[in-house]
């Protein structure tokens, strides 16, 4: 059978312009030597899962060995990935978002980097995912543009040097239902990549650009060989000239990653370029592979700073530490303020974002992101400021063996204030992802006393609610306070307390409605009632150390979640 007969895919806007009998022949090539290997891949991810929680086994170190002792480097790193600053982040199935993310903020500067993501701040559809496709291709191209009908506004890319694009698909443990090879769902991350790698990457190539890509949700060296593997045999498919460069730099985000950075690096071998400290996502992995341990229950989310809390920053110090010793690029986390309309709020944000990066700069991270243009500059500002100083790192922070990986429970109260935020912070998520978005503006303290601005929060946030909340439930975790005991009552109420909450604010803020707004309101507040029955679901889940991707569910899951009876 012809790889165009095996091929089908859901007739969504644009793929037939993506998915051609060219493109069809390498996606079809690519499921028949990696999809077995995809399956052993996440078989062993949950084999290393079930041992922590099952038998409190948690993930450790490989066996010394020449990788660790020897003195390699990874292959000279592109200019442009060594050029301090930040990097903007977003979705780039928005085409609004990823044009703004192109061009200067409002400082007249761009940002050295684009983060084009169809990951964490993508909505995990397969329109998603082909609208991020042509996106970047016309990007590449320089020939994208948007006009949004409702406002009349118009998008396109400011003429000068845009930043270099930073490809993020979604990961090895997800597929895609709407594109089947033989009637198997192929894998989201062989898709995703493939759709970059046929269509803007090459493009890139015939640029005479370097096609660089994040790596996400990795948690072993193996799966470092399995993408070293997958961009051999696409050279090799697409006859891909010597002269073309695709670098890639994992992200550490899970816990058994942090055990074997250096080895992931090794084995990426002509592809490694650096690491990425994903701050939140480690977080989560924690969370899950600690759910089991009553003795492990974290204290409020909320105040648990990398910059302040030991172990966490040991982690990532050698994260740094590695990359200065194998010549590869350090990349930090997120600062994910948005704009507010008060000064005071930006003005607060800006001090945030300042220590946080100058911190960051001072630990030997080269770059890290932002996930608004608006506080764009003074995200990069430390990083340039610094390395422009003449500052190096320290031979100590060149040697990984000053900072141990040790797993710990952070210091400060658990209280149900703590909870009460995290389930407003999941249900505004959930009601983002009902209405296509991966990412969201969320305050989770809107209406209170204070000043605390909107945040970007994608599903890495939704993933650290549910956890904390699970692990609380789980374990009866009693506030430090009152000593009220977290129960699946107790969370109902809250996810109940806080969308009312949500409504009344917004029904304060729109005022008196037309008919056409009133039925627009009713639309967004079936949302998010719809949000608190799959939040219920999903936290229920995470108590039957059932740690399934939000990403894996297809709508129609989700409706039928939300018609069905409460999860408890």
């Amino acid at each position: 059978m012809v790889a165009t007969e095996r091929v089908k895919f859901a007739e969504v806007e644009g793929a037939d312009e993506l998915f051609t009998p060219a493109f069809n022949e390498y996606l079809a090539a690519l499921h028949d030597r990696f999809a077995d290997k995809v399956i052993d891949l996440r078989g062993a991810r949950a084999i290393v899962l079930r041992r922590a929680l099952e038998q409190g086994i948690m993930p450790a170190h490989l066996p010394l060995s020449d990788i660790n002792t020897g003195d390699w480097q990874v292959p000279p790193v592109p200019e442009e990935l060594r050029r301090p600053g930040i990097e903007i982040t977003g979705p780039a199935s928005i085409t609004s978002m990823f044009i703004n993310a192109l061009n200067p903020g409002p400082e007249g500067t761009r940002a050295v980097g684009d983060l084009d993501d169809d990951e964490d701040a993508g909505g995990h559809r397969l329109v998603d995912t082909v609208t991020a496709a042509r996106n970047r291709l016309a990007a590449v191209n320089r020939t994208l543009e948007f006009t949004n009908e409702a406002t009349g506004r118009h998008y396109s890319i400011q003429e000068g040097e845009i930043p270099f694009f930073m490809h993020r698909e979604r990961g090895l443990h997800l597929d895609e239902p709407d594109v089947t090879i033989d009637d198997s769902p192929v894998s989201a991350a062989i898709l995703g990549t493939a759709l970059t790698l046929f269509h803007a990457g090459r493009a890139q190539i015939g640029r005479g650009q370097g096609v660089y890509f994040y790596l996400p949700k990795m948690e072993s060296a193996k799966e470092a060989w399995f993408w070293r593997e997958f961009f051999d045999a696409t050279f090799e498919l697409l006859e891909l000239p010597d002269t073309a460069v695709i670098r890639a730099i994992p992200l550490v985000e899970s816990l058994p990653m942090a055990y074997q950075m250096e080895e992931t690096l090794y084995a990426l071998g002509p592809y490694a370029a650096g690491l990425n400290a994903a701050r939140w996502d480690f977080k989560a992995s924690i969370f899950e592979f600690v759910l089991a341990d009553p003795d492990s229950v974290w204290p409020d989310r909320f105040g648990v700073d990398i910059k302040t809390t030991k172990f966490l920053s040991t982690i990532f110090r050698r994260l740094v530490a590695i990359c200065l010793k194998r010549g590869a690029v350090p990349i930090g986390g997120m600062a994910t303020a948005l704009p507010s309309r008060d000064a005071e709020v930006n003005e607060s944000a800006a001090a945030t974002i300042t220590a946080d990066k100058e911190w960051e700069a001072s630990q030997g991270f080269l770059r890290a992101w932002t996930a608004h243009i608006f506080h764009m500059q003074t995200a990069a500002d430390p990083f340039k400021a610094l390395r422009g100083s003449g500052w190096t790192p320290s031979p100590e922070q060149h040697d990984p063996d000053n900072y141990p990986v040790e797993i710990a429970v952070p210091e400060g109260p658990i209280t149900i204030e703590g909870t009460r935020r995290n389930a407003r912070m999941l249900v505004e998520y959930l009601e983002g992802w009902l209405n296509g978005r991966g990412a969201k503006g969320i305050d989770s303290l809107a209406g209170k006393p204070g000043i605390h601005p909107s945040l970007m929060e994608d599903l890495a946030t939704g993933r650290m609610s549910v956890a904390q909340i699970a692990q609380r439930v789980l374990h009866g975790a009693k506030d430090a306070e009152t000593g009220r005991a977290h129960d699946f009552a107790l969370v109902k109420g809250l996810l109940h307390e806080e969308v009312e909450d949500i409504l009344r604010l917004m029904n304060n803020e729109a005022g008196e409605l037309d008919e056409a707004g009133r039925r627009q309101f009713a639309a967004v507040e079936t949302r998010y009632r719809k949000a608190v029955k799959i939040a219920t679901q999903w936290i229920k889940s995470y108590t039957d150390l059932d740690f399934r991707s939000l990403g894996s569910y297809s709508r129609t899951d989700l409706e039928d979640i939300a018609a069905a009876q409460d999860a408890f």
